[in-house]
Parts: structure tokens; C-alpha cells; sequence
């Protein structure tokens, strides 16, 4: 296969569950002001109810509110240094540089995508955040100060699906809807379906996964390893279980990114099925 005829591919990441632990926000932002993490989902959960407003919205109206009562402005740079402090499963900071030689080895090169409902901002100060073509998380708008003043940007459960078609055409912002609205012929498109892979953790990752099954790409759900079972407690693999058994996701594996782990042995293996699927293509056209 000649240079100029390297196949492209792309995978799309949630970041909370699914890259790392948790909630960014839980790494070291609610730690810092001093808040139990319990009572502060719980606080934004509660303010959007009684607001009936969007639960992102919610949560990041409450980290401006809970930061200014304690005097400590929400900066850009505040929340990059809140970036460096997050701890990721394992492998995860190798991950990039590895599943990229390998599809390398086949004249392939995947371009990786973050669609989070975490802080952008939180997400850009990871040591991971160069291996990012575009990441599409929630934001806020900074006055001259550097001050985080307003919400720009809210990505819930139900429009991540919008970030999969603007990484399908091309569009790497979240403000063109002029672009993502025009029609476009299958093969015009920068990135099909069929060459995309969405990982993600859990419920609020369905729409996205369903979308991208209906559409010919895989879905895959991750789990924590290392979340202890509790009798009568729904866990992580369980729900995982169930995205499989209700036909909303296509494998599951343990959120573990080392090499020859389940996860890395599947993301191979997809590798390896798009890349034979875009000879045959090619072969046969």
C-alpha cells in the first residue's frame, strides 16, 4: 500500500470512567475547596432539579459558586494545573504512542478524539492532551482576568452524538452548525463510520454508542478493574453486562490500556478488521 493511500481511522474517548477514575473534578479541583465529592454531586443534582435545568449546566454553575465562596477564582491556567494532577487507569499514558506505531506497521494512522462532559480546560492540562485531535468537552468562557465567568459549552449524555458527526465531516469546533448541517455524499466524508470507534463507561455513554453502531462503527464499554464487587450493588461490569445483553454497546473489556491487556488485544483487532475491510474496498470499487 502506497503513501499516499494510508488509511485513516479514528478513535473517540469519554475521559470520566473511561480514561481515568472517577470525575476529573473528584482528581483535585472539589478536594482543593475543601467539599466532600458526595455532597457536591448531590448539591448539583438537587440545583437542577429545583432549576429543571440541563445536569452539566448544573454542575458547572456549581463549581463558580462554590469556588468564589471560598475566594479562589476559576482561572484557565488553575484548571490546566488541575489537568496535571489527574491519575489515569493503567496504561493509559503509553496507550497513544503504542496503538499508534502499530497501525502504523499497516499504513494506517488513527486520529484520537476526546467527547467528554468534564472541563476542557481540566482535559488540555493532562499529559495526554497532545495525542488529541480535537477535544470537545465542556467549557467556560474567560474574562480578560483569565476567569472562568460563564458556561460556553455543556456536553451532556445526548448531544455527544453531535461531536461523532462533526468528527465524521470533518469539523473539529463546536460552533460551525452550518457545515454539520450540509449534506454530504458518503464518500465525501473525511472520516465514515465504519472506521470509527467510540469507548466509553457507562450510561451516559448509550446514545453515543448507539448511534455509532446504527451508523457501522463500534461501540465498546470499559470498566473499572479495580471497583471492588458489593452484594446487591449494580456495578461497573455489571452495567457493561447489560449495554451488551440490550445491543447498545459491542464488547466490553476492563478500562486497562497496557499492552496485551483485553482492551489493547480488541483495539488491535479493529485495527486490523478496518484496515482488510479498506482493501477489499479499494479491490473492489
Amino acid at each position: 500500500m502506497k503513501a499516499k493511500d494510508k488509511i485513516k481511522l479514528a478513535i473517540a474517548y469519554d475521559f470520566d470512567g473511561t480514561l481515568a477514575p472517577g470525575n476529573m473534578q473528584e482528581h483535585s479541583f472539589i478536594p482543593k475547596l475543601g467539599i466532600d465529592k458526595m455532597d457536591f454531586w448531590q448539591e448539583a443534582n438537587t440545583y437542577a432539579r429545583k432549576h429543571d435545568m440541563d445536569d452539566i449546566l448544573a454542575y458547572m454553575q456549581l463549581m463558580l459558586q462554590k469556588a468564589n465562596n471560598k475566594n479562589i477564582p476559576i482561572t484557565r491556567s488553575s484548571f490546566l494545573e488541575h489537568g496535571k494532577e489527574i491519575v489515569f487507569f493503567k496504561g493509559v499514558e503509553t496507550f497513544f504512542n503504542r496503538i499508534n506505531a502499530y497501525a502504523a506497521q499497516y499504513n494506517t494512522y488513527i486520529e484520537h478524539y476526546i467527547i467528554s462532559s468534564g472541563v476542557r480546560d481540566i482535559v488540555k492540562g493532562t499529559p495526554i492532551a497532545h495525542h488529541f485531535k480535537s477535544i470537545f468537552a465542556s467549557g467556560y468562557v474567560f474574562d480578560n482576568n483569565d476567569i472562568a465567568i460563564w458556561p460556553a459549552l455543556a456536553i451532556n449524555y445526548t448531544n455527544k452524538t453531535q461531536y461523532l458527526f462533526r468528527i465524521n465531516k470533518g469539523i473539529y469546533n463546536s460552533w460551525d452548525n452550518t457545515k454539520i448541517n450540509k449534506y454530504l455524499k458518503q464518500d465525501e466524508k473525511p472520516m465514515p463510520f465504519s472506521k470509527m470507534v467510540y469507548i466509553g463507561d457507562g450510561l451516559t455513554d448509550v446514545p453515543a454508542m448507539k448511534m455509532i453502531k446504527h451508523q457501522g462503527g463500534t461501540a465498546i464499554a470499559v470498566y473499572d478493574p479495580d471497583e471492588a464487587e458489593k452484594p446487591g450493588v449494580f456495578s461497573a461490569k455489571n452495567v457493561c453486562e447489560e449495554l451488551i445483553e440490550q445491543n447498545r454497546a459491542d464488547y466490553i473489556a476492563p478500562a486497562d490500556y497496557t499492552e496485551n491487556s483485553d482492551l489493547d488485544k480488541l483495539i488491535k483487532t479493529l485495527i486490523n478488521k478496518i484496515v482488510q475491510e479498506e482493501i477489499l474496498r479499494r479491490i473492489g470499487r
